[in-house]
């Protein structure tokens, strides 16, 4: 008998925990309804915006050791070119979609979500409140509780449907703030997103990117991101998608010990699009480990005492 690695964040089923963040999975058909879902529990569209963004100029990926600096700036079609271009294909994908909205201003935003509600198919929107790549918006609705529930407030008015909301390491208040997203009726959290960081440019003598910081993701902030799903799994009771370095089996169960649903990969799939299928090939040997039946019952085991 396979093992049980099937989850739930909320009211959605998830036949493994294993989700595609924002920015990393292609719009190819194959790629939502083909082999290549093999391991993929839902997957997250990349950043729509209610008009079209031409993202940063300059250098936008920049390699670090175990990690990769990103500023590509929620480079987009507009919400009205996702759904000519797009929404056929995500909509009639065999795992969940999950739409990952820009939070903008809160009328574009409530105009966004309005579309993309109209358009159906979504399983779920991901509010991402915490962008560190872009000016004006972004992560600083996410810094602090007040402007995080303001946020919130106003995706909650207008999307009916399950709403994510995805917050920034970067704030300063992380419970805080995921105590202000679980008030307005957010039915769960995802933590977080990349790490504020810069890389230097030793031949040009300069920062590498323009905007002189970008985010870092990978292996290197998993321990930070680890630590920070374990402190608001603690603070609210609506379910965590853990974010943050996941490139392993192990790094997969470590979050769900700490108390997340599920988790998103950002990462691991630049440099291996199996990486799903590999995460969850590696899980069966701990639930063998932990005498457990289903990957289920190991959400927040880690905090039992």
């Amino acid at each position: 008998m396979s093992a049980d690695l099937s989850v739930k964040v909320g009211s959605i089923e998830l036949r493994t925990p294993v989700i595609p963040a924002s920015g990393v999975w292609p719009y190819e058909e194959e790629y939502w309804n083909g082999d290549k879902t093999e391991g993929l529990g839902a997957a997250c569209t990349k950043a729509i915006s209610l008009n079209p963004r031409k993202g940063n100029p300059g250098i936008r990926i920049w390699e670090t050791p175990s990690g990769v600096l990103n500023s590509i700036g929620l480079q987009n079609a507009g919400v009205s070119g996702f759904i000519d271009k797009y929404h056929h294909v995500v909509s009639a994908a065999k795992i969940p979609a999950v739409a990952n909205v820009v939070m903008e201003r809160e009328e574009e935003t409530a105009e966004t979500l309005l579309r993309l509600w109209d358009a159906g198919g979504m399983a779920a929107a991901e509010l991402n409140i915490s962008c560190p790549n872009v000016d004006g918006d972004g992560m600083a609705w996410g810094m602090e509780a007040c402007s995080a529930a303001k946020a919130v407030r106003a995706a909650r008015k207008v999307w009916k449907g399950a709403l994510w909301v995805k917050m920034t390491p970067q704030t300063a208040d992380p419970c805080g703030v995921a105590k202000a997203i679980e008030a307005e009726g957010a039915d769960a959290v995802v933590c977080a997103n990349t790490w504020l960081g810069m890389g230097m440019d030793m031949f040009a003598g300069r920062p590498a990117f323009d905007r002189v910081v970008a985010g870092l993701s990978g292996p290197a902030i998993f321990p930070l991101a680890l630590r920070l799903v374990w402190q608001v799994c603690g603070a609210v009771k609506i379910p965590v998608v853990a974010c943050g370095g996941v490139s392993s089996s192990s790094d997969c169960v470590a979050m769900m010990l700490a108390g997340a649903s599920a988790v998103e990969v950002g990462s691991a799939f630049f440099r291996n699009l199996t990486a799903g299928r590999d995460i969850c090939r590696g899980i069966p040997k701990f639930l063998e480990q932990y005498n457990a039946e289903s990957l289920r019952e190991l959400v927040g085991r880690g905090r039992e005492r």
